[in-house]
């Protein structure tokens, strides 16, 4: 018994057996266009033309229509270019990559490399010498050798804004009518040793107008320049006394102020 199927892609209806259709669960392949499907899925109520109502020749002449059960591997014999295809496309990306030459190091770039990096250190411990002697204190011996070699001085921090007058006064010597006693209490409040700042002393009439105007550097106020060299210790405070000689002034009031000399 003969049924008709017809192709899915070229449309071409076939005559079809049972044991075609038995052969390969109903497999079979268009002799028109080589199209691989499940005849059983695509069986016909229509006849067949009548140029394809001859019977399947085993050996088919030029011209006529070829309907053959596929072989044991229908996926390989469907799609024959595209696998190849993907074939080609593997062996190409697994194609051994080439051996490049082992990298040569060059000395002389490293050496370059490893000079510029110590001048490059040795500029910014140069600059920030300050800061290097405040926060590690133990290096501030060799930052001082280092700059003996530079002719360059590790100064103490001078950050003003962490010192204050505490109090101050401004009294006359009762003995002499022109001599004043100036008493300044400083306080450091920086965790680490500072400098001792300049103090400005403007003397003012009694329309606060300026007078005069004196700047005291530590040498002037401190006893002895190792004081000076010491700063003031961290969270420390410092009473500063001075006389003056106002002369004929005749000064009403004063102001005071702190600062580091640029």
């Amino acid at each position: 018994m003969s049924d008709v199927t017809r192709c899915p892609k070229c449309f071409t209806r076939f005559k079809v057996t049972d044991a075609q259709l038995d052969a390969h669960d109903g497999l079979v392949r268009c002799g028109h266009c080589h199209h691989v499907f499940d005849a059983l899925k695509h069986l016909h109520d229509e006849e067949p033309s009548p140029q394809l109502s001859l019977p399947i020749d085993p050996e088919p002449q030029l011209g006529e229509f070829d309907l053959k059960p596929i072989p044991n591997i229908p996926e390989l014999e469907a799609a024959p270019t595209t696998l190849a295809q993907q074939v080609r496309f593997v062996e190409e990306l697994t194609e051994e990559a080439p051996q490049l030459p082992p990298h040569k190091t060059s000395w002389m770039g490293v050496s370059l490399a490893l000079l510029l990096s110590l001048t490059l250190l040795a500029q910014s411990v140069y600059h920030f010498r300050v800061e290097v002697g405040t926060r590690l204190p133990g290096l501030k011996p060799l930052l001082e050798q280092y700059c003996a070699l530079l002719n360059c001085t590790v100064t103490l921090p001078q950050n003003i804004d962490l010192i204050v007058i505490e109090s101050s006064e401004l009294q006359s010597e009762p003995e002499h009518a022109s001599i004043v006693t100036l008493q300044v209490l400083l306080h450091n409040r920086a965790p680490y040793t500072q400098a001792y700042p300049s103090l400005e002393l403007t003397l003012t009439d009694f329309q606060d107008k300026p007078v005069v105007r004196r700047v005291f550097r530590p040498a002037d106020y401190l006893k002895g320049i190792d004081a000076e060299k010491q700063g003031i210790a961290p969270n420390r405070d410092q009473d500063i006394k001075l006389y003056l000689d106002t002369f004929d002034l005749r000064a009403s009031g004063y102001r005071l102020a702190l600062f580091y000399p640029k």
